[in-house]
């Protein structure tokens, strides 16, 4: 198959800026390329959050036996876990380390994806990465790069490794595995307004990758932005996890979650220290007690030992 045209930020902004109706439409429509072209040999990464509960949704309502693949990594919301058991079709898959083995072998998931790659190899004096970490990667122009990280040199000197392993391990990992023994291809609800990474990954593949360097992927929602999510719910009624509590609509017209706005693996430390108060952890204290004091618990007394480390990063919790 051709190699799918370079899109462009002015391109996502107008599909961003679509109705909710044509945003479904167009959704559909990618769905069933993926689908057709794959004859059926698809499934839709299913986390149990809000955008994959949409995206299962859609994809339900063209191809009602389609499966859905769950990775139950221990790091779910119990509620995210007793939801997703609501769901017929499920396929549940587990990595072969858990979160603390990942953090003993490799280190802590900790400000960015891209910082956390930079601390793991960033030792080497005149290395790429050491260069990024000390300000010393310039573009033609003389400027800095925007890649460089020396706010975070420090972390070097840390009690504690970081790395960006945990994701690939814990989650990559066990989906390709799946790939390789169904060769299904994946569906997933990632958005392009969630990261920078995401946003150019779009750029350079479309909605769907057939030829990503790391394998084929459908993102028919890239376009979607959280509100869009959330007026999908509501509008159409759809059952999804209680941890998000109700939707609500403010008084500039959003829609917002009372609960958590976010349901990722609880644990994480990425992007914990952009979060207003209260943040992840704080509201963790408050919500799932016995998961707080787990992760915030001496290392050597078998937590997590995350007190220290977010001691460590100056994140309040």
């Amino acid at each position: 198959m051709d190699k799918m045209p370079r899109h462009y930020p002015w391109e996502l902004t107008q599909m961003q800026s679509l109705p909710l109706e044509a945003k479904i439409t167009m959704t559909k429509n990618r769905i069933r390329q993926w689908y057709e072209y794959y004859n059926g040999d698809v499934y839709v990464s299913f986390s149990g959050g809000k955008d994959s509960t949409v995206l299962l949704h859609i994809a339900r309502s063209i191809y009602p036996d389609i499966p859905a693949v769950f990775c139950d990594t221990g790091l779910e919301y119990p509620e995210i876990r007793e939801f997703v058991k609501t769901v017929n079709n499920v396929t549940w898959i587990k990595p072969k380390m858990n979160f603390r083995k990942v953090i003993e072998t490799y280190g802590y998931p900790l400000i960015s994806k891209a910082v956390a790659n930079t601390l793991k190899g960033g030792h080497e004096p005149g290395s790429y990465r050491w260069k990024k970490l000390h300000g010393q990667v310039f573009l033609k122009n003389g400027k800095p790069s925007k890649f460089n990280c020396e706010k975070w040199r420090f972390l070097l000197d840390a009690p504690f490794r970081v790395s960006d392993e945990c994701c690939d391990v814990m989650k990559k990992r066990p989906f390709h595995k799946y790939e390789k023994e169904t060769g299904q291809k994946p569906i997933v609800a990632t958005m392009a307004d969630e990261s920078m990474m995401r946003k150019n990954s779009w750029m350079k593949y479309g909605c769907n990758a057939f030829d990503r360097n790391v394998g084929p992927q459908s993102r028919p929602m890239s376009f979607w932005t959280e509100q869009d999510v959330l007026e999908y719910l509501v509008k159409y009624q759809i059952p999804y996890c209680p941890v998000y509590g109700d939707i609500v609509r403010c008084s500039d017209g959003q829609l917002k979650t009372t609960d958590c706005d976010r349901t990722g693996c609880m644990f994480c430390g990425f992007g914990c220290h952009l979060e207003k108060s209260p943040n992840r952890f704080q509201r963790m204290k408050e919500t799932h007690p016995k998961q707080y004091q787990y992760c915030m618990k001496p290392w050597e007394e078998g937590g997590l030992g995350l007190d220290e480390v977010l001691n460590y990063i100056h994140v309040d919790h």
